[in-house]
């Protein structure tokens, strides 16, 4: 059930349509509107009938939304290429009075384009019936064509009045998960697609070939490949996963786009999948042809079923608690470490409330929600309405496939009139959390680089096995899917620059140390440095390489436990990156006024492509040393790990037979496995190294006393 509090009131509807009630009983318009505290509206889309046609094939894919005082409170499934749809689908509304109609509006889907208007139609609640079913027919209409026939819609509406108890009791069951919101986030399985490659596709830029990139979508969830360059035969070879929400299956949008930059890029064809005809738990080879172009792709899907994810109320028993728990342990016991290699791990995170909040409302309160992201899963809280201080009290559980995986918890104020407004957010690395500690934390910013408004209370409990850990650290990290496009900024620009040169400047200060021993600027150190060359040089072994970094590895340990941290806070970071998000919502209000400059496009590309290689060179320079630093001591022991285990090989096994089946390997790999995805074992053990930026981000702050709205009511009784 969703709760629409205090709806803005509008006087005049110019375009408002209603449609005569078909039914018996007293029409409410000329009754009091102020008599009943509230109403719930229960409302059943039904069918439409002669829809406009709005594809190429003179059908559409049509779905209708429903908004009150400008908010979107409903939006249906969309019925593929019919113009009678048929769509039986219930929602029921909380609503104060009846001076806002609802407003209808049905579009045509099309992926990957802007939806195509088909027509609304405004339903005016002061001519229902009370407690009783009103078959309503609306006819659809264009305010900017009015005498269009675009077809009609059938709903059945029924509409009762609440006296104060009823909406006390309507209230307080608002705030507990309903089956539709469960059903609504939950998934029930997985879709895994690898995109294999393009074969003849066609060629859409002056020199005969094309730049192509794939766009996936299913529902709401959408992705992106890689773009190619000039070729009609590309290798992609990526991998993207999506949950399915419905045991039913559903249907994939694909299309392929040509890169144009400067100009919008150019459509090359289209594509579905229909989940419903693949066999679940197996991978089916596909070969589809795209339609309204050339060529075809070729694609990996496979369906399994999901369990991993939950909701509940924070109502379960020690004794259940405790059960379950021991039955996770044994899920993910040693023993069990060669089952089921991606099930890595278990997530529970219990989002109990938060304090001192930010006022978002002109009202001085806020409608605060809890949106918790762990790679490209999200699930969401209940929103808890005109509360700076609320309580969720709701426990979330996640499948971990990655142990280096961030969990992301992000406050938003719920807006009726536009998108959600960000209160705060904290950013907290598995393998940082510290299991069945509820601990407060402070919320920042969203760039995570300085603090915000308000505390939010978390206990999460993490579980993992950690050979399955070790070995997927070794294989690609999963890419997030929602994450925003990269613009050019100076500020950015010159942070990489200068993370780089200080990356550089501890090798040139490492060339001018030995420098100096061979000027003899101090003579004892020159002396024990030429006795030092003299040994290694004559004595010199492959195996001392690894040996010698787990010399560096067990110095830098030894430091840490002895007290003598030498890794310090970097501030110059912290600061660059609060410049950078001033500077962030500067070009913002700039964009305003300026708009887009399109005679920059081709400048910005290649500024941007500068910017992210810089990001990319600075950063593996700082995950190397964060490694040997015991940043992250799970990665650093992993890597005693490996390091012991090369040191053995080294020792053992002559250098050539190493590099000859080192060789073998990397030229059969394809022949023995040809959809294998190409990764690199160092740089994917790189990328779960935090850098000095992610390093800052991640960093707790300490929760301010004097802003704890307890301690306030202490020092303040009266």
């Amino acid at each position: 059930m969703l709760d629409l509090c205090r709806l803005r009131n509008f006087s005049a509807f110019p375009f408002l349509y209603s449609k005569k009630i078909n039914g018996a009983g007293t029409s409410n318009a000329g009754l009091p509107l102020t008599d009943p505290v509230m109403y719930q509206l229960d409302i059943t889309l039904k069918r439409g009938h002669n829809l406009a046609a709005r594809d190429r094939g003179g059908t559409s894919d049509p779905y209708v939304k429903f908004k009150i005082g400008g908010k979107e409170v409903f939006r249906s499934k969309t019925r593929h290429k019919n113009l009678n749809p048929v769509w039986e689908e219930h929602v029921s509304l909380i609503i104060d009075q009846l001076r806002e109609p609802l407003y209808i509006k049905v579009f045509d889907y099309d992926f990957g384009l802007q939806d195509d208007f088909m027509g609304s139609a405004f339903l005016d609640l002061t001519a229902l019936d009370f407690n009783r079913p009103n078959d309503v027919t609306l006819t659809l209409k264009d305010p900017h064509h009015p005498d269009y026939d675009l077809g009609s819609i059938l709903l059945s509406v029924v509409l009762c009045p609440r006296d104060a108890v009823q909406k006390e009791v309507l209230q307080t069951q608002s705030l507990r998960l309903s089956d539709g919101y469960r059903k609504s986030q939950l998934w029930t399985g997985i879709v895994s697609i690898t995109l294999i490659e393009g074969r003849d596709l066609k060629a859409m830029d002056s020199n005969g070939l094309s730049d192509p990139y794939v766009k996936f979508r299913l529902g709401q969830q959408k992705c992106k490949s890689k773009t190619v360059p000039k070729t009609l035969n590309p290798q992609w070879r990526e991998q993207f996963d999506f949950h399915l929400y419905e045991e039913q299956g559903g249907t994939i949008d694909i299309t392929v786009w040509d890169k144009d930059a400067g100009k919008r890029d150019d459509f090359i064809g289209r594509c579905q999948i229909d989940l419903s005809a693949l066999g679940k738990e197996q991978t089916h080879k596909l070969e589809l042809a795209l339609e309204e172009g050339e060529g075809c792709l070729v694609l990996l899907v496979t369906l399994t079923a999901s369990a991993a994810v939950s909701i509940s109320d924070l109502s379960l028993n020690s004794a259940e608690h405790r059960k379950q728990r021991e039955e996770i342990l044994q899920r993910y016991s040693l023993m069990r470490s060669l089952q089921n290699l991606k099930d890595v791990g278990h997530l529970q995170v219990k989002v109990i409330r938060a304090e001192g909040l930010m006022a978002a409302d002109v009202t001085g309160k806020s409608d605060p929600f809890c949106v918790l992201e762990l790679n490209n899963d999200r699930l969401l809280t209940h929103t808890v309405y005109k509360n700076l201080n609320p309580e969720w009290n709701k426990a979330f559980t996640f499948n971990i496939k990655d142990i280096h995986s961030v969990l992301e918890v992000t406050v938003y104020d719920e807006d009726r009139d536009r998108s959600a407004d960000f209160l705060g957010k904290v950013a907290i690395p598995l393998l940082s959390i510290q299991n069945g500690e509820q601990k407060a934390y402070v919320l920042k910013n969203k760039q995570l680089t300085g603090p915000t408004k308000g505390v939010i209370y978390l206990e999460i409990d993490v579980i993992f096995n950690a050979v399955k850990a070790s070995m997927r650290t070794l294989m690609p990290k999963e890419s997030k899917y929602m994450e925003e496009e990269p613009r050019l900024s100076k500020q950015l620009l010159l942070r990489n620059f200068i993370r780089m040169k200080r990356c550089l400047m501890v090798l040139i200060n490492a060339a001018y140390y030995i420098n100096s021993c061979f000027d003899w600027d101090s003579p004892p150190r020159s002396l024990a440095a030429f006795m030092l060359f003299l040994f290694v040089v004559w004595n010199f072994e492959l195996y001392m390489i690894p040996l010698a970094l787990l010399l560096l590895l067990a110095w830098n340990y030894f430091l840490i436990i002895s007290g003598k941290d030498n890794r310090q806070h970097d501030t110059v970071v912290e600061d660059m990156l609060e410049d950078e998000e001033e500077e962030d919502e500067k070009d913002d209000k700039d964009s305003e006024k300026r708009g887009f400059m399109n005679k920059l496009y081709a400048i910005q590309e290649v500024c941007v492509s500068v910017q992210s290689v810089l990001d990319e060179v600075a950063s593996i320079g700082e995950r190397i040393k964060n490694t040997f630093n015991w940043t992250v001591p799970f990665l650093s022991w992993l890597a005693i790990v490996a390091l012991c285990v090369f040191t053995v090989l080294l020792y053992f096994i002559p250098l050539r037979y190493i590099v000859l089946v080192w060789g073998i390997n990397k030229f059969t790999k394809k022949i023995r496995s040809p959809y294998m995805i190409d990764n690199n074992e160092l740089l994917d053990f790189l990328s779960r190294v935090p850098s000095d930026v992610q390093m800052v981000q991640y960093h707790q702050l300490k929760p301010d006393p004097s802003q704890s709205p307890s301690k306030r009511r202490k020092h303040n009784p009266g």
